[in-house]
């Protein structure tokens, strides 16, 4: 990816927008073994009502570049939340299924008040574990700290499920949960590293302020957006969950833990064909990108990897 000095004369001047995807954080994880897979400490619950349950306790903001914090939430006081992802005993693939999301605090009470950001209370990031698929879902509130959303995995295998969301008057968590979709996985894919790419008439061409991307140095991402047609850049770009854009970056890994996930928030004042993201990648390795658009009311989810070094 070659350097844009010219379109990063404008984002060099400006702030730097947080990665803060939703309302609610749960440090959850789950899998149809029953077997807890996190970075943080484990609280295994009993199965009801034919439903598989666990829960994590998370007591740190993971997942999120802290000098990307957004609003100035990375200064609040932790929530230290524990969330719980109940599934149905079985799942199919490409079969809706329900997904609860419980949120409660560190003495097991439910937590009541969420703070509604990026329009949204939650925002659940759902990937195979291969990267191979992804989905950003926003469960419905319940009330007394329970999320519910209804939602269909394409293919067997692994999936990670990063859910973002911010008890009221604190800072955002991130919770990590799992599930597994029984059968045959389909193969792996070979990993894409080109640059330009077309999705639902749109061309999307990624550039980076470095030639090499390494550890720990902030980089510029930019997303060119033009008429797959025509050529011309697009003029109907919207904002999409109040922004110009999102993008969710995670790390090839196994197993995909808070680590391995970013999630960065478009640039305010760019060119309207251009989205900037400013964000920094903590390991070495292949990554995953998927830059999401409104444009003129459909959602453009557009994917990229990058090599970090």
């Amino acid at each position: 990816m070659k350097s844009l000095f010219s379109t990063l004369a404008i984002a060099s001047t400006l702030l730097i927008t947080q990665s803060c995807i939703s309302q609610v954080k749960s440090d959850k994880i789950i899998d149809n073994n029953l077997n807890n897979i996190s970075d943080a400490n484990h609280h295994n619950n009993h199965n009801i009502n034919d439903s598989h349950t666990t829960s994590e306790n998370e007591h740190h903001h993971g997942g999120h570049n802290r000098e990307n914090s957004h609003d100035g939430h990375s200064q609040l006081e932790p929530a230290n939340a524990n969330a719980k992802l109940t599934l149905p005993s079985k799942i199919t693939a490409k079969t809706a299924v329900p997904l609860v999301i419980e949120i409660k605090d560190k003495n097991g009470q439910h937590i009541a008040n969420f703070d509604r950001f990026q329009q949204e209370l939650m925002h659940l990031i759902v990937v195979s574990d291969d990267l191979q698929s992804f989905q950003h879902i926003h469960p419905a509130y319940k009330g007394k700290g329970r999320f519910e959303v209804q939602n269909n995995f394409p293919y067997p295998g692994n999936y990670t499920l990063f859910s973002d969301y911010k008890v009221a008057g604190k800072a955002e968590q991130v919770s990590v949960l799992k599930a597994q979709v029984p059968g045959q996985s389909p193969a792996k894919a070979k990993i894409d590293l080109s640059t330009t790419k077309i999705i639902n008439n749109t061309q999307i061409t990624l550039t980076s302020s470095q030639s090499t991307i390494k550890v720990g140095q902030e980089v510029h991402l930019i997303f060119n957006l033009k008429d797959a047609v025509s050529k011309n850049s697009i003029t109907d770009l919207k904002p999409y969950l109040g922004e110009k854009g999102h993008l969710v970056i995670i790390k090839q890994s196994s197993p995909l833990t808070k680590a391995d996930y970013i999630h960065a928030h478009a640039m305010k004042n760019t060119p309207d064909h251009e989205i900037h993201f400013i964000t920094s990648f903590p390991k070495p390795g292949k990554y995953k990108m998927w830059g999401q658009f409104n444009r003129n009311g459909k959602i453009i989810t557009s994917d990229f990897w990058v090599n970090v070094q």
